[in-house]
């Protein structure tokens, strides 16, 4: 989670060896602890004294509302924090909504936006009438998860019924152990020995390209705003490798619907499915923080950094030079990762930290573990075909 000041420096709260520690334009580090998480991010705010929250994964996003709630039982929904965390992601009226698919989807609906239907499933008997009623594939989500991680799409009776008991399932405790001691990140603890289930939703299979947003928006009104169609992504339900910029009216009428209809503030992303037939664009989610896409300067209108600071120092919007007159970006290192023979690494703008080495030499080291990663799961499929079953 990024703590910004209206002098655009910024610090961070961060695990310990998060690639942040590495990066010249944080001005320092606090330490998050995943065992007291809600107790960081408030040692955190409390020494920065920050203007602005930006969080960069969902999990700070809910961690935030946590701090919010926590306060406003206590009687202090008055505090100089809980204004902060308002002022930083929106009305606290929006809380509740950008984690619970089914329902954000119902008020983008009352919105007049289009969306696919949608519905939450709380048992098997709820999965099998929904399977009758909508056929395959089936699209199944669970509340407060990214990144793909939480979303399956079956093709059949039996696949559908095992993506909903595995998306319901609480975290194994193994894999909560596993992910602290091996991956420092403690977040999976709580969950895994709390045995908390997750909801789960059932969505409309739309055929088509998917496409993204990202807005910088205040007080429910959008400063400026980034849409992409996906052109690869690093797997079926995983982070894009390229996209395309594009124009598209309905994503902008939908963006600007919901960010003055949940009162938004700070930067907000949307995924969008674009109908092969028609090139209608369906609302499927939201992301309430940054995205990947952030940190792209694209001219007057496409700037969200600028157009989040003015609001926030009550400034002109002073927009950086274009990044590139290119509308297609390669996401750096991921389409490395992907496909190193990819095309797009020669003809689209490879948008490469070059300004920060640390972040790009973590970034390759990334690339070959996920490499070796990839090379091992194309192994196993391979002999899995080649090699029969007996």
């Amino acid at each position: 989670m990024a703590l910004a000041n209206a002098g655009f420096t910024v610090d961070a709260v961060c695990p310990s060896a998060h690639p942040l520690h590495k990066i010249g334009a944080v001005r320092r580090t606090h330490a998050y602890r995943g065992l007291a998480p809600v107790a960081s991010i408030k040692t955190g705010i409390a020494a920065s004294d920050p203007d602005l929250l930006i969080p960069c994964d969902d999990l700070a996003t809910r961690q935030l509302h946590e701090v919010h709630q926590r306060s406003v039982r206590r009687g202090d929904a008055g505090s100089a924090l809980c204004k902060l965390i308002e002022r930083s992601l929106g009305s606290r009226g929006s809380f509740p909504i950008v984690y619970a698919r089914t329902p954000f989807i119902e008020m983008a609906q009352a919105e007049g936006v289009r969306v696919p239907h949608t519905a939450l499933l709380t048992n098997i008997s709820e999965l099998q009438a929904w399977i009758a009623q909508a056929g395959f594939p089936v699209v199944l989500k669970s509340n407060g998860s990214s990144g793909g991680e939480g979303v399956r799409i079956a093709q059949t009776a039996a696949d559908a019924v095992a993506a909903f008991k595995r998306l319901q399932a609480p975290p194994r405790v193994a894999q909560g152990i596993k992910r602290a001691l091996v991956d420092r990140d403690k977040t999976l603890i709580w969950p895994s020995i709390l045995r908390s289930r997750s909801i789960v939703n059932a969505q409309e299979f739309v055929v088509g390209r998917e496409a993204t947003s990202l807005i910088a928006c205040w007080q429910g009104t959008v400063l400026a705003s980034l849409h992409f169609e996906v052109v690869h992504k690093m797997s079926s339900s995983g982070p894009a490798t390229v996209i395309r910029l594009i124009d598209n009216s309905e994503m902008t009428s939908a963006t600007r619907k919901m960010a003055l209809r949940l009162g938004l503030c700070g930067l907000h992303g949307f995924d969008f499915m674009l109908e092969a037939n028609t090139g209608n664009a369906y609302l499927i989610e939201i992301n309430p923080r940054t995205t990947q896409v952030g940190h792209l300067t694209l001219g007057l209108g496409r700037d969200l950094p600028a157009a989040l600071y003015a609001a926030v120092s009550d400034a002109a919007i002073q927009a950086a030079p274009n990044l590139t007159e290119k509308p297609t970006i390669v996401l750096f290192p991921g389409e490395w990762t992907r496909n190193p023979e990819s095309t797009f690494l020669r003809s689209a703008y490879h948008d490469v930290p070059w300004e920060e080495p640390e972040l790009v030499r973590i970034g390759l080291e990334k690339h070959r573990q996920q490499s070796h990663w990839y090379s091992q799961k194309e192994l196993e499929r391979t002999v899995s075909v080649v090699v029969p079953h007996h």
